[in-house]
């Protein structure tokens, strides 16, 4: 069976029908091409055309009148905090953010999977980390656009570009 697009949620689309689960990682919601199997053994081909599209919980694949195909997160071993104040938030965000890794934010606490260096740099940085089993829900959209900075009005890579490119004489 090839998958292509979401039909809906079981969050927004209640039913009384059996819901065969495809369990991924937190990880595989973003791939665009897999193969996997359900839960009950069905072979799935899923394949999305559009860039950044992504399977999140309870994502319905399929439905027929037997039974519901469905995204399962799984649990994961992650890093959890709750940050203090606003200002602690922006900067344990910006500071994981710089390191490029996949950021977190659910109930008002910042996740993001676990890794035991980055854990012990967040301790010794005076953030209270804490790991934790948990799914990994809501990741936060991290591709960065070209852009200029003030009345610049390029990127940094067109600049450079036209620095390279052969002066006219």
């Amino acid at each position: 069976m090839i998958i292509n697009e979401t039909i809906g949620n079981l969050s927004q689309n209640p039913t009384a029908k059996p819901v065969d689960f495809i369990d991924l990682e937190w990880f595989e919601t973003t791939k665009r091409i897999q193969r996997k199997k359900t839960r009950m053994g069905t072979d799935i081909a899923i394949k999305f055309l559009r860039e950044g599209q992504r399977l999140r919980e309870g994502d319905i694949l399929f439905e027929d009148d037997q039974k519901i195909i469905a995204v399962n997160v799984l649990e994961t071993e992650a890093i959890v905090m709750s940050p203090a104040s606003l200002l602690e938030m922006g900067t344990v965000c910006y500071e994981i953010g710089n390191k490029h890794i996949p950021l977190f934010i659910q109930d008002n606490q910042v996740l993001l999977p676990f890794e035991m260096p980055m854990f012990r740099w967040l301790e010794a940085s005076g953030f209270k980390p804490e790991k934790k089993t948990v799914k990994l829900l809501n990741l936060l959209k991290s591709n960065v656009e070209p852009h200029g900075h003030g009345n610049l009005g390029s990127s940094i890579f067109t600049k450079i570009l036209k620095m390279a490119a052969p002066k006219d004489e």
